[in-house]
């Protein structure tokens, strides 16, 4: 691993050490308005448009391991239980897809957004000033310790739950190792994968599909080439959805020379890039359950698409700057939900 900068050499971000360190000495100081209290609420879960000026360390860490990003992370999970065909509903079964769930969200997602954000701090510096690291708000120290309890509390609950499973080959332990080593290339140099366009959202895209579904999937049942493949294949679509992140930091990108895929195509070319890769593979994992005669599952992912298209003519397409968000918010639901058809699909069918 290639030396860090320093903290006394990043950019300034404009926040002064006052606005960080200030607390509320009376009620009538605290935020009261509605768009405060969402200014706090984005804040706490590391969503685009927060504010600074936290001063709790335990709510500064939190906001680092932006809790918007574990969701999709712990749905991935339930989908590889339901793929595999075997989950049943028992007290035990929960508690264990809970322990996974925490293993692949707040554990190693929190753990790979620290250490993304420990790298992009001088790119953070730029595009969101109010991040906890560029805005100086937690010590470089704080965060190393953060990043290193994260992953080693992760491989060890990702050991007892092979154990649990009473695997003789510790695939979760592999898979936990192996996600948390493709975190580390894709943010850090000299690889930093994220500088590739197309590698770096691949890397992501499979990221939050392929290795959670793996992951649930192996936990209830025998992980195998198809179920692998055919996460793989979707996790295309994912790359379509990682492209949408990098809207918001294209001027920042652009600066510090990552070839983002809206700083290599430009923003019209990107967002029609983004949201073809979106719809066709998810539309060939369709014509896949077709394939395998599940015909009721298919016909209701496709249903699930259309309005998938519908939110990217309305949102996307028109401004992906500025409609970043709202675009998400309306459309991944949708997509999400695909993905549990898809595995109730494969569990039905006994792929």
């Amino acid at each position: 691993m290639s030396e860090s900068p320093s903290p006394s050499s990043m950019p300034d971000s404009g926040v002064s050490s006052d606005a960080v360190t200030a607390m509320p000495t009376s009620n009538a100081e605290q935020p009261s308005s509605k768009g405060d209290r969402s200014a706090k609420t984005r804040q706490l879960l590391g969503m685009k448009g927060a504010q600074a000026g936290e001063t709790s360390i335990w709510k500064i860490r939190l906001q680092l391991m932006k809790p918007i990003t574990w969701i999709p992370l712990m749905w991935g999970v339930i989908c590889g239980a339901a793929s595999s065909g075997h989950y049943t509903w028992t007290l035990e079964n929960f508690l264990i897809s809970a322990a996974c769930m925490f293993l692949a969200g707040p554990l190693l997602t929190g753990y790979t957004q620290i250490l993304n954000d420990y790298y992009d701090r001088e790119i953070d510096a730029i595009n969101e000033p109010y991040r906890p690291i560029p805005s100086g708000a937690i010590s470089i120290p704080q965060v190393i310790t953060q990043i290193w309890v994260l992953l080693i509390a992760g491989i060890a609950i990702a050991y007892a739950l092979d154990v649990w499973a009473g695997h003789e080959f510790p695939t979760i332990t592999v898979l936990a190792i192996g996600g948390s080593f493709l975190s580390y290339i894709y943010s850090a140099p000299p690889l930093k994968l994220k500088q590739n366009g197309w590698l770096g959202c691949y890397a992501l895209g499979a990221s939050y599909i392929a290795l959670p579904w793996w992951t649930g999937h192996a936990l209830f049942g025998d992980l195998n080439p198809t179920i692998v493949l055919l996460t793989l294949f979707y996790s295309l679509s994912g790359l379509g959805i990682a492209v949408v992140n990098d809207f918001k930091s294209v001027e920042g990108d652009r600066q510090l020379g990552l070839k983002s895929l809206p700083v290599m195509f430009g923003i019209t070319a990107a967002a029609w890039i983004c949201v073809l890769m979106i719809d066709i593979f998810q539309s060939g994992v369709a014509a896949y359950l077709i394939g395998i005669r599940q015909n009721l599952y298919a016909t209701i992912l496709i249903l699930l698409i259309i309005p998938q298209i519908t939110f990217q003519d309305m949102y996307f397409l028109r401004n992906p700057i500025e409609n970043d968000v709202k675009y998400q918010a309306s459309a991944q639901p949708f997509l999400v939900l695909g993905m549990l058809v898809t595995a109730l699909a494969l569990g039905h069918a006994g792929v």
